[in-house]
C-alpha cells in the first residue's frame, strides 16, 4: 500500500509571516511538551512533496531537454534577469525555499528532541537533503540548525558559503545517517542507508571529490541487490512506484494536497505531458535529436525514446501514473551512471580503463535495445562525452539535466550559446530579501 504522508494540519510547523526562518511550531509541538516525534518528522517528509513540481521543472526546462511557450514562463530558457519577475518566482523557486525551510526546521526539532535514534538518523538525511536541493538551485544560502531560532538575532539570515554548507551540515549528516539507518525504509519511502549512502556520493561528484564518490558510489552498486534494488528488465517500468531500482523516492498521493496547496505533488507530470498552456507542446527537439543520434549509433533503435517522449505530439510520456506518480529523486541507473564517470575521473587518465567503465553501462543499454559503448571511446575525455550522452538520455524528464550540466562545466558547450554564471542558479525570492529589509541578498545578476 502506497506510503502516504497524512499531516494533520495542528502538526505541521507554522510560519508566522511566511518568512521560512522565522518559523516556531505551535505551542503544542513545543519540546518540553513533546514526547512522540514522529509527526514531526513525517511533517519533513510532506513538505518535499512541495518541492517535486519546480525541481522537475528546473532541472529539465532549463536545460535543453523541454522548452515553455508562454510568456513570461519562457524566461525559464533564457538566462538573464527575467527569470526573477513575480510569476516565475511564486510557481517555482518560492515553494522550493519555504518549503525546504519548513523541512529543515522540522528536522531540527527532531535532531534536538527526538531519544530515538533512527528519528534522529532520518532527520538528519532530510536535513541533507534539503540543504543539498537549496544550494542546487539558489547557492549560498541562510543555515540554520536550530529547533527555536532566534527571531531577533538576524545573523541567523546571512547567506552562508555553499562550499561550508557542503562540508559542515550535508556531508556530516549524510554520514550520520549512514551511521545510523538500516535499509529497512526502502519499502514505505522512508530514508535508508543505502539511500544517504547514494547521496554522499552525488555530493561528492558536485564537489568534485570523485575518490570519495567513487567509493560511496561503489558501495551502493555492489550492496544494492542485497537491499532488493535491481535494474527493472523494461525500461517502462524505472519510473513506476514499484520500480525495483528506486533508492529514495517523495511519495505522493492525490488524496493529500501537496506542501504547495495544490491537489497533488503530481503537478510535475502535467508540465512534462502538455498540460498547461505555459508549456502544451514541450518538447524541445534537441531531446529528440540525441535520441535518433543514440539510435543511429547505437546499432538499433533507442528503445528509450518511444517511452520518454510522443514526438508527434510534441509532448513527454515518461510517467503514467497520473495523480498517484510518485516523484523518483534517486535510483540506481542514476548511481550506475554516477559511478562510472567517478572511476573515469580517477583512474582513466591514460584511456587504459575505459572499457572496463564503460561495461559498467552494459546493462543499460541492453535495456534499451543498444549495443555496448566498449571500444567507442578509449580517452578519459571520449569516456566522460559517453557517459553524459546516456545520461542524458536514461533520466531523461526526471528532474537532472540542468544541474548535471552546471555539475560538469558543460552548459554553454550542451546548450551552444554563451550562459552567465550567475544564472547556473536561481534567484532567491523577493519576498525573503523584503521581509529581512535586505540581509537576506540575492543572487548576482537578478
Amino acid at each position: 500500500m502506497k506510503f502516504i504522508y497524512l499531516v494533520l494540519v495542528s502538526t505541521l510547523l507554522i510560519t508566522a509571516c511566511d518568512n521560512d526562518l522565522d518559523q516556531s511550531p505551535p505551542l503544542e509541538l513545543e519540546a518540553s511538551k513533546l514526547d512522540q516525534f514522529g509527526p514531526v518528522l513525517n511533517a519533513a517528509y510532506y513538505y518535499q512533496t512541495g518541492v517535486v513540481m519546480p525541481q522537475a521543472v528546473m532541472g529539465d526546462f532549463r536545460a535543453d531537454n523541454m522548452l515553455m511557450i508562454e510568456n513570461p514562463f519562457t524566461s525559464m530558457d533564457t538566462y538573464n534577469s527575467d527569470l526573477g519577475g513575480g510569476d516565475m518566482t511564486g510557481a517555482f523557486f518560492s515553494p522550493v525555499y519555504s518549503n525546504l525551510y519548513k523541512a529543515i526546521l522540522s528536522t531540527n526539532n527532531v535532531i534536538e528532541n527526538s531519544l530515538v535514534a533512527t528519528e534522529v538518523a532520518e532527520a538528519k538525511f532530510l536535513r541533507a537533503l534539503s540543504y543539498f536541493k537549496l544550494v542546487l538551485v539558489f547557492g549560498d544560502v541562510p543555515v540554520n540548525l536550530s529547533a527555536s531560532p532566534s527571531t531577533s538575532d538576524l545573523s541567523i539570515l546571512v547567506r552562508q558559503p555553499k562550499e561550508d554548507i557542503y562540508n559542515n551540515v550535508i556531508i556530516p549528516d549524510l554520514q550520520d545517517a549512514i551511521a545510523g539507518l538500516t535499509n529497512s525504509g526502502l519499502a514505505t519511502g522512508r530514508a535508508s542507508q543505502i539511500a544517504a549512502r547514494a547521496y554522499l556520493g552525488k555530493v561528492y561528484m558536485h564537489r568534485g571529490n570523485y575518490a570519495g564518490a567513487a567509493t560511496e558510489l561503489g558501495a551502493v552498486v555492489t550492496n544494492a541487490t542485497a537491499a532488493g534494488i535491481t535494474l527493472e528488465p523494461n525500461f517502462a517500468d524505472v519510473v513506476t512506484d514499484t520500480s525495483s531500482e528506486i533508492i529514495f523516492a517523495t511519495k505522493i498521493s492525490s488524496s493529500v494536497a501537496n506542501a504547495s496547496g495544490s491537489s497533488s505533488a503530481s503537478t510535475f507530470v502535467g508540465w512534462f505531458a502538455g498540460a498547461d498552456t505555459k508549456s502544451s507542446t514541450p518538447l524541445d527537439p534537441r531531446l529528440t535529436a540525441a535520441f535518433d543520434a543514440s539510435s543511429a549509433a547505437g546499432g538499433g533503435t533507442d528503445l528509450r525514446k518511444a517511452l520518454t517522449i510522443d514526438v508527434a505530439n510534441k509532448t513527454g510520456i515518461k510517467y503514467t501514473g497520473g495523480l498517484e506518480q510518485d516523484f523518483i529523486e534517486m535510483r540506481l541507473s542514476d548511481v550506475i551512471l554516477l559511478y562510472a564517470e567517478a572511476l573515469n575521473e580517477t583512474t582513466n587518465a591514460t584511456g587504459v580503463q575505459s572499457a572496463a567503465i564503460l561495461a559498467r553501462l552494459d546493462a543499460i543499454r541492453t535495456r534499451a535495445g543498444l549495443n555496448s559503448l566498449v571500444g567507442t571511446a578509449l580517452t578519459q575525455a571520449d569516456v566522460r562525452t559517453a557517459i553524459a550522452k546516456e545520461r542524458r538520455l536514461e533520466l531523461a524528464l526526471e528532474g537532472h539535466r540542468w544541474f548535471d550540466l552546471v555539475r560538469t562545466g558543460t552548459v554553454d558547450a550542451e546548450m551552444g550559446l554563451t550562459v552567465n554564471p550567475n544564472y547556473y542558479v536561481f534567484p532567491i525570492p523577493n519576498s525573503e530579501i523584503l521581509a529581512t529589509n535586505g540581509v537576506i541578498t540575492q543572487n548576482a545578476g537578478y
